[in-house]
């Protein structure tokens, strides 16, 4: 009798989890703090006052059964902490997402695992809040059919840090300003981290691996990412970091390693009288250690690492002015010169040309024949006897022989 009465409590207590959740909070006072216990509570809860859900203990589960967002916030000061969220809808039009929090401040979303959701946590004008330590998928969908892991819209001053997001689409911070975007991990997705007019952005200590794209900045400007590693990016176009349209940024002190493309600069600095700096980074072993594309001059390019790439400088377009940078104090590991007074300079610049084995660059029907030794001879040949004049792509007048 006491084993049917206990079995018949926990039935009913979970029949309570899973309708009685949305009831209890529109009840609970502003400031309350809820704290659950461990079950699977029913989705598709809506916050529209300050308070705080808490997990007691893990396996406190909030299924959305598939359909909608599971939780919506809609009020600033709200706290959303170890819970496990699952089951949205897959609705790409009505922005289907695990956790969806918008005109919002101060709020914190930590230790959540978001699963088997097509857009993780979307937050939108929600301004000096925390973002932290969450774990954060997608559906079992292709790549681009998936949903953003975490989207940042028109959202200022928050703190995003220490969150994994694996197998997702993209996390994107557009149209927001002033946020920390530190400590996180991407894996197996799109674009790991993609800024579009977005400013004033700090971008520290992130790690992204088999992406398509690393970290990518759009139409940006005042921003610094500094001590960040992204490799492994994938595909023939694979890319680390790239810049496109963006003035006044400062990337500093970043490992690129094992892309196609490390550094891709695209009409950079894109406003007048304006620079980019990029400083200290260590570009190794990519196919292309910084490649340049369009019009892209003014940006200085100094003690750096260029070593085990296939390419250290690349430019794809005719009008780029890649030597009107001011390229200085990098190590090149393919620098052939001397250091008579051992001050760690080379007494000779290092020069960069394009020469006949790089002919893909403009004529990708060529790219094929890249490495074979038809291109690799014509290469030798054109430094041995130059038949055509080498294009000049750019000079450091101060190149280190130590790194």
């Amino acid at each position: 009798m006491i084993k049917l009465l206990t079995v018949l409590s926990l039935l009913f207590f979970n029949f309570l989890h899973a309708n009685l959740l949305q009831d209890t909070i529109d009840k609970a006072p502003e400031g309350s703090i809820l704290k659950l216990p461990k079950g699977v509570y029913k989705g598709s809860i809506v916050i529209n006052k300050p308070l705080s859900i808490i997990g007691k203990e893990d396996g406190v589960i909030i299924d959305g059964e598939g359909t909608g967002t599971v939780v919506e916030i809609k009020s600033p000061f709200v706290t959303i902490k170890n819970l496990t969220i699952t089951g949205s809808g897959d609705r790409h039009e009505n922005i289907d997402a695990g956790i969806k929090i918008s005109d919002s401040k101060q709020s914190e979303i930590s230790n959540c695992i978001i699963k088997d959701s097509l857009f993780g946590i979307d937050v939108a004008m929600t301004n000096n809040s925390i973002i932290s330590n969450n774990y954060i998928t997608s559906k079992d969908l292709d790549l681009g059919l998936r949903g953003d892991g975490l989207r940042l819209w028109y959202s200022n001053d928050n703190i995003v840090k220490k969150n994994k997001v694996i197998k997702s689409r993209d996390m994107v911070i557009w149209y927001s300003h002033g946020n920390e975007i530190s400590e996180n991990f991407g894996e197996y997705n799109r674009y790991s981290l993609h800024f579009m007019y977005a400013g004033k952005n700090f971008v520290r200590d992130n790690t992204y691996q088999y992406n398509s794209v690393g970290i990518f900045f759009m139409y940006s400007k005042d921003t610094i990412a500094t001590g960040n590693t992204v490799k492994s990016s994938l595909g023939a176009t694979g890319m680390g970091i790239g810049l496109k349209d963006v003035s006044n940024f400062t990337l500093k002190n970043n490992t690129v390693i094992y892309n196609a493309q490390g550094i891709y600069i695209d009409r950079s600095p894109f406003e007048p009288d304006t620079k980019n700096w990029v400083e200290d980074n260590q570009v190794l072993y990519n196919s292309e250690a910084i490649h340049f594309h369009s019009l892209s001059e003014n940006n200085v390019i100094k003690g750096n690492t260029i070593l085990g790439n296939i390419e250290d400088i690349v430019n794809d377009s005719r009008g780029a002015k890649t030597d009107e940078n001011e390229i200085e104090g990098n190590y090149w590991d393919n620098y052939e010169g001397f250091d008579k007074n051992a001050d760690n300079i080379g007494d000779t610049p290092h020069k960069v040309y394009q020469y006949a084995d790089q002919l893909w660059m403009y004529n990708k029907d060529v790219k094929f024949f890249y490495g074979s030794p038809v291109i690799s001879l014509l290469n030798f040949l054109a430094k041995l006897a130059p038949f055509s004049e080498p294009v000049f792509l750019m000079q450091d007048a101060k190149p280190k022989l130590k790194m």
